[in-house]
């Protein structure tokens, strides 16, 4: 399935494609398609520098223009391909990312009727050299913002019980104000520094009054990475289909939020594979 990729025609084909969808949901759906379609054009660099990447004639002249690599035949095509689908594959988990946080975003505002800046959490911060830095969660959710009580209520009684289902004592749980949300698709790297910028966006979090959150779409989570964070007081939620809406995302987000994302990725599921399946057969050609 190939889509326009500018945004105006490419919702507009979403549109015209799905028009039996609601208007949301294409909205949704285009925000993950559009970034889909972003890992068809990846291209390697090979150390070039900060390009768009090489063309298969162009790696060819690079690695025929050195020795070494001329002696045992690294100019070959598919070496080419392999490191287009290597490069091209971490692209595609990017950028799902990516598309993960800007549709939970989206649902707090569409749910909760909360504007850009009301969704979105960052503070500044010193460096050792008193540089301010600017860090940031991918949503955020005040209670004050809430405008519909019904709703309100519902998520400060979700608030409450989040808390205590990570260790918070009554005393700090019962002055939270909201919760911040860091959304991933999966977390399995080990990088510490990213674990340490979360632990320090936590006791930011908390300064603030609000409840840190993982929101992980799918069950890819190290183990080891969960238990540091619970141990940090980080709410994990884990994409499973089943559980509390203290555990699981989906639950959490349908019974919480109020968007069944489950059915939404259920509905959309073939153009979704369709959409995975063409960048893949891009990534795996030879030519470039």
């Amino acid at each position: 399935m190939r889509l326009k990729t500018t945004p105006t025609n490419y919702c507009y084909s979403v549109g015209m494609l799905f028009p039996d969808l609601t208007e949301q949901n294409q909205k949704y759906l285009f925000t993950f398609l559009r970034r889909i379609e972003v890992c068809k054009k990846y291209k390697p660099k090979f150390g070039q520098g900060a390009g768009d990447g090489l063309s298969l004639g162009e790696f060819q002249q690079l690695y025929q223009s050195d020795p070494f690599y001329a002696w045992f035949g690294l100019d070959n095509p598919l070496m080419y391909a392999a490191h287009k689908a290597a490069g091209g594959i971490t692209s595609v988990y990017r950028q799902l990312g990516t598309a993960c946080e800007e549709v939970f975003r989206q649902i707090l505002r569409d749910e909760f009727e909360l504007s850009a800046v009301q969704s979105t959490w960052f503070y500044q911060t010193s460096a050792s050299t008193d540089k301010k830095r600017k860090l940031s969660l991918d949503g955020r959710v005040d209670l004050s913002d809430i405008q519909d009580a019904a709703k309100r209520d519902q998520f400060e009684h979700w608030l409450l019980a989040a808390a205590g289902h990570v260790g918070v004592v009554p005393e700090i749980a019962n002055v939270l104000k909201g919760a911040v949300f860091e959304v991933r698709q999966g977390y399995k790297s080990k990088d510490s520094k990213r674990q340490n910028a979360d632990i320090a966006n936590a006791a930011m979090a908390y300064s603030q009054g609000y409840l840190p959150v993982v929101v992980v779409l799918s069950t890819q989570m190290d183990s080891d990475i969960i238990t540091r964070y619970r141990h940090e007081k980080w709410l994990i939620l884990l994409g499973s289909l089943s559980g509390t809406n203290l555990q699981s995302t989906y639950t959490f987000m349908k019974q919480v939020l109020g968007f069944d994302l489950a059915d939404f990725f259920r509905q959309n599921s073939q153009t979704l594979k369709l959409a995975i399946d063409d960048v893949l057969r891009a990534l795996l050609e030879t030519h470039g």
